[in-house]
Order: C-alpha cells, then sequence, then structure tokens
C-alpha cells in the first residue's frame, strides 16, 4: 500500500541522514510527511527514538514519544507495549523521569500484573542509581570547591608576604636616600655638565674632572648601598 511504501522510503530517508551525520534534521524531516506526531507509524518512531537515544539527546523524543502514547488510536496497534518499554528505557529514565514513568506503567492496560512489576522495578533501580550518581557529583564538587578555595587562600597569602616584604624594601631604600650627600650629587651633576656640554673629553686638561667626577659618583653609590647606621640610644 502507499502507507507502507510510505513508510519505507521514511525508513531509508532516516538512515541516509543518520550516515550523513545529519541526524538532528531527522526528526523535523519525518514530520514534514506525517505532520503530528500521532500519527507517525510505529517503525518510524523507534528508529528515531534509538537515533537520538544513540546520541544522547534522548530528551528530543520527549514530547514526541508521549503525544504518541497518549493517543487513543496508537493503542490499539500491537507494537504499542514494547515501543512504551522503549520510550521507558531510552527516554524517561535516562531523563531522570521518573514520576511519569511509574505513571505511565501504572496507568497502561496492555501489560499484566507481572511485566509490570517488572518494569516498576526497573524504574525504582534506575531511581537509585541516580541519586548515588548525584551524590557524587555533589560530593566532587563540594571537593573541587574546597581545593578552589585552598589554592586561592595559598596564593593570597603568598601575594600578601610579597608585597609585605615589597614594602620594607622601599622603606629601606626610602631611608638610604636620605643618607645620600645632596651637594656631592650636585656637584657631580654640575662637573658632568661641564665636562659634556664645556669640555672635550679627549683634551688632557678634562682629565681632572672625569677623575673627579668617577670619585663622587662612587661615593654617592657607596653611600646608598651602605646599611643604615642608626644613632646609639642614650639613657
Amino acid at each position: 500500500s502507499s502507507a507502507e511504501v510510505k513508510c519505507s522510503l521514511c525508513v531509508v530517508g532516516i538512515q541516509a541522514l543518520a550516515e550523513m551525520n545529519r541526524w538532528r534534521e531527522v526528526l523535523s524531516w519525518v514530520l514534514q510527511y506525517y505532520h503530528v506526531p500521532e500519527h507517525l507509524p510505529p517503525k518510524i518512531l523507534e528508529l528515531c527514538i534509538l537515533l537520538y537515544s544513540k546520541v544522547r539527546e534522548p530528551q528530543v523524543m520527549l514530547e514526541v514519544g508521549s503525544s504518541w502514547l497518549r493517543d487513543v488510536t496508537n493503542r490499539s496497534l500491537p507494537e504499542y507495549g514494547s515501543l512504551l518499554e522503549l520510550y521507558l528505557l531510552r527516554v524517561l529514565l535516562p531523563l531522570g523521569q521518573f514520576e511519569g514513568a511509574e505513571e505511565l506503567v501504572r496507568g497502561c492496560d496492555v501489560f499484566d500484573s507481572e511485566q509490570q512489576q517488572a518494569l516498576l522495578k526497573i524504574i525504582c533501580e534506575s531511581q537509585c542509581q541516580w541519586t548515588q550518581q548525584e551524590e557524587m557529583r555533589s560530593a566532587a564538587e563540594e571537593q573541587q570547591d574546597t581545593t578552589r578555595e585552598t589554592v586561592l587562600g595559598a596564593l593570597s597569602q603568598k601575594l600578601l608576604t610579597m608585597l609585605t616584604l615589597l614594602r620594607r624594601a622601599l622603606r629601606s631604600m626610602s631611608s638610604h636616600f636620605y643618607l645620600i650627600p645632596y651637594k656631592k650629587i650636585l656637584l657631580a651633576a654640575f662637573m658632568l655638565y661641564l665636562v659634556v656640554v664645556r669640555l672635550d673629553p679627549a683634551s688632557p686638561t678634562s682629565l681632572p674632572f672625569l677623575y673627579r667626577l668617577v670619585q663622587l659618583f662612587q661615593q654617592a653609590w657607596a653611600a646608598v648601598l651602605s646599611p643604615i647606621r642608626r644613632p646609639p640610644v642614650q639613657d
């Protein structure tokens, strides 16, 4: 029939899009031909659920699968039970939709009591695993926060220590600068001006001035680098 041919062509199209890594376009492309999720053939819905579950995007099929399963006409299909179970395992449980999964199983009349209890057990086990993973994730995040705070605290302490040492060094340098013989520095600067501007460095007459200038700079530099001499404390 035309419906079967249409479904077969869509199956081929889904496989082609998946092979070309264009799986994001699959659902919208299929709905161009079937318009609403309730009209999707069971085979198409199954392929879409499996595809988006494989690429870890099950939320794409959350509303689509729910709409299809709520449709009264689809409940009479022989594939309804298997599709409900597939939707439960591949969409609801990976998304943590445990209450919705339990309501769906309890409200479904296609399962007998044994099948229903088996699915409810799977839901309970999945919820326990989900809770454990959340607790482990929270503990890991807390550990990372604690480690980050410890590292930042250590860096802050080191920075504070460096700033303290820098402040002491600046104070020490400023104290040394007070001991610099300013008169000698001024005299050296004046002689430097005479040597550079007024005198010829190659001339023999400028050599005594150069020698005296070097001595003055050596004395000033020694005064800067010498330790601070404090006057003795008198009782």
